[in-house]
């Protein structure tokens, strides 16, 4: 990967990632309130709760991938695969429950 493809692709993934978190605020709310309900569920209840989590975490994980795969297919070769890597790192950084799963 080039160091200036690279780079240029950092910054895209940044502005992508920025705007993802701008148009899904309420999801990831959604995403932080069903992770504490699930830390705070009594024994009985914990597996779904942590359901429920799991299904706003899979949400957002479409919904990152979504992005990458739109951009990706304006791309050729190469470049496609070094932006889908430039992606899925920069998105666990910033999403990691989101974005751990990343293929």
């Amino acid at each position: 990967m080039t160091r200036s493809r690279r780079a240029a692709f950092g910054d895209l993934v940044a502005r992508q990632l920025a705007l993802f978190a701008a148009d899904h605020r309420e999801l990831l709310a959604d995403c932080e309130a069903a992770r504490l309900a699930y830390r705070k569920a009594q024994a009985g209840e914990a597996e779904e709760r942590y359901g429920d989590y799991l299904d706003l975490v899979d949400a957002g994980r479409e919904a990152l991938e979504e992005i990458r795969d739109a951009f990706a297919t304006t791309l050729a070769g190469d470049a496609a695969a070094e932006y889908r890597l430039v992606f899925a790192d920069a998105a666990r950084r910033v999403f990691p429950e989101l974005a751990l799963e990343l293929d």
